[in-house]
């Protein structure tokens, strides 16, 4: 009988346990909240995003079964989904999802001007790539990568098509670093004079705003393959 008891607290403690860490997509648990952490995708539909550079309520972009997601079929706007408000000093967390040969990615300190085109010609990327996609072995286009400008600091494999990949961008003062599934690949001063020089020697010197900025808005790319993100979490520091 004791032992029967026994048995029983264990599987109630561990179900208990279980339960107090996993958290559902797209919500905050009472740690993260107490931490200071905020929902940029809440899971049910595009508050806090708009279009770049536009007030067009129709877009490629749609939310459905908790992920936010950009259609590749779809004929709606084609442009990239900033977020509303900006920010400077923050953490952000997001998963992400692409299709095969998928290529997206996250720009950060956007500039939200008519003047400047694009979300590119102004922000930095964290770069998104599928496996199967043709640059795949390019040490400048891996996930994770500076977009163009440094490889991964630490190699790092995305994860099998249909599994979600956990990313982190961290920015203080300037600064930024980029993790992939618990790894850090890369690490960049935008304020120093070796980002300067990296920016002037690369195809992105035609573009006068680009990466001059240590705030702006959060970008996701609209591509031609499909991508899909989910648990986008954002902190300030």
């Amino acid at each position: 009988m004791k032992i029967i008891n026994y048995i029983t607290l264990f599987l109630i403690v561990l179900n208990c346990s279980c339960t107090s860490q996993s958290t559902e997509p797209n919500t905050l648990s009472e740690k993260e909240k107490n931490d200071g952490w905020d929902l940029l995708f809440n899971g049910k539909d595009l508050s806090g995003w708009h279009l770049y550079n536009s007030d067009a309520n129709k877009s490629a972009w749609v939310v459905s079964k908790g992920k936010l997601y950009c259609d590749p079929n779809s004929d709606e706007n084609r442009r990239d989904l900033v977020s509303n408000e900006e920010y400077e000093n923050y953490e952000l967390n997001f998963e992400w999802q692409l299709e095969k040969e998928g290529n997206s990615g996250i720009f950060i300190n956007v500039k939200e001007d008519t003047a400047i085109a694009q979300t590119y010609f102004s922000g930095p990327e964290y770069q998104l790539l599928e496996d199967s996609h043709m640059d795949f072995n390019l040490p400048l286009k891996k996930s994770g990568c500076l977009y163009n400008f440094t490889p991964q600091l630490n190699a790092v494999r995305t994860k099998m098509r249909g599994e979600w990949n956990e990313s982190r961008i961290i920015q203080k003062d300037g600064v930024i670093e980029f993790y992939l599934n618990g790894h850090q690949t890369a690490k960049m001063d935008l304020k120093s004079s070796a980002w300067k020089d990296l920016v002037s020697k690369s195809n992105f010197k035609q573009y006068p705003d680009f990466g001059k900025y240590t705030k702006g808005h959060i970008a996701l790319q609209d591509w031609s393959r499909g991508v899909s993100f989910r648990n986008i979490k954002i902190r300030k520091l």
